[in-house]
């Protein structure tokens, strides 16, 4: 759309439907993951594997919140 010289609008138009769509997408994952991924380490007797995915969630929601 760019390269064919569209309309700005527009453009902004497309680019926040993809991020709605990849955003649907993110969270749709990342709920799979918290009930199966994440229940099963916290579930299980490892407790270095239970502070990994608990991590691994904080990292992912600092990467969402920045600016």
């Amino acid at each position: 759309m760019v390269e064919a010289d569209q309309y700005c609008i527009d453009i902004i138009r497309q680019i926040q439907a993809v991020q709605s769509a990849l955003n649907k997408v993110n969270s749709t994952i990342l709920d799979s993951h918290l009930n199966s991924c994440v229940i099963t380490a916290l579930r299980g007797d490892d407790p270095a594997e239970r502070e990994r995915v608990l991590n691994e969630i904080a990292e992912i929601y600092d990467a969402a919140t920045r600016v």
